[in-house]
C-alpha cells in the first residue's frame, strides 16, 4: 500500500514538474498560436518565428469596418505610443490581422493605420491569405470567432486585444474598444518582464 502511495506521489510530482516547464508567463489562459507566414503593410513576409522571444499584442480588424475597427485601430496606435513612452517599443510587437483579406491589400492597411496615428517600427498589419485561413487561424489560435455576415460587406469578429507571450502563447485579452485598457496592457506586460 505504501509503495503505491509513493509511486503515485512521485508521478504527481513529475507531472507538476513537467507542467512548470511550459509557458513561464502567467495569464488568464494559454492558447498556442499557430504558425503563420503572411504579408505586412510593406509587402514583406512576416512569420510567427519573426516574433519569437518578444511579447506581442494582437487584434483582428478590417478597413471597410463601419463599427469597432476604427476605434480599435486608434487604440492600437495609442498603445504603440504608450509602449514607446514606457521604453518597451523594442520589446513588444503589435500585430493586426485583417479579416477581410480580399479588400485589405498591404497599401490599404498601411494608409488605414497611418490615418489613425500608427507607425510601423513595431506594428505589422497582416494580409495575404484567404478568408477561410484567417477564420480558422482566429478560432484555433485565439478562440475568437470570425464570420462573414450574410448579404453584407461587414464581417463579424472579436474585439479583443490579446497579449502573446515570448513562447508564442496567447495568455490575456482585453476589450480593444476601450482606450483605458491600453494602459492596463502596458502595466501587465511590464509586470511580466
Amino acid at each position: 500500500m505504501m509503495v503505491k502511495f509513493i509511486r503515485l506521489f512521485l508521478l504527481l510530482a513529475f507531472l507538476l514538474f513537467l507542467a512548470a516547464c511550459g509557458d513561464q508567463y502567467n495569464g488568464d489562459f494559454s492558447y498556442k498560436v499557430q504558425d503563420f507566414t503572411f504579408t505586412n503593410q510593406d509587402g514583406e513576409e512576416i512569420s510567427k518565428s519573426d516574433l519569437d522571444g518578444k511579447f506581442w499584442v494582437v487584434d483582428f480588424i478590417f478597413t471597410n469596418c463601419t463599427t469597432v475597427c476604427p476605434p480599435m485601430t486608434s487604440n492600437m496606435a495609442s498603445l504603440q505610443d504608450q509602449l514607446d513612452e514606457a521604453g518597451l517599443q523594442d520589446d513588444v510587437e503589435l500585430v493586426s490581422f485583417s479579416v477581410d483579406p480580399e479588400r485589405d491589400k498591404p497599401e490599404t492597411l498601411k494608409a488605414y493605420a497611418e490615418a489613425r496615428g500608427g507607425s510601423f517600427e513595431n506594428w505589422n498589419l497582416l494580409t495575404g491569405y484567404d478568408f477561410d485561413t484567417i477564420k480558422e487561424f482566429s478560432i484555433q489560435s485565439f478562440k475568437s470567432a470570425v464570420e462573414q455576415l450574410p448579404d453584407s460587406d461587414q464581417i463579424m469578429h472579436g474585439t479583443s486585444f490579446f497579449i502573446v507571450s515570448p513562447e508564442g502563447n496567447a495568455i490575456k485579452n482585453y476589450d480593444g474598444r476601450k482606450a483605458a485598457n491600453m494602459e492596463k496592457i502596458v502595466e501587465d506586460i511590464q509586470d511580466m518582464m
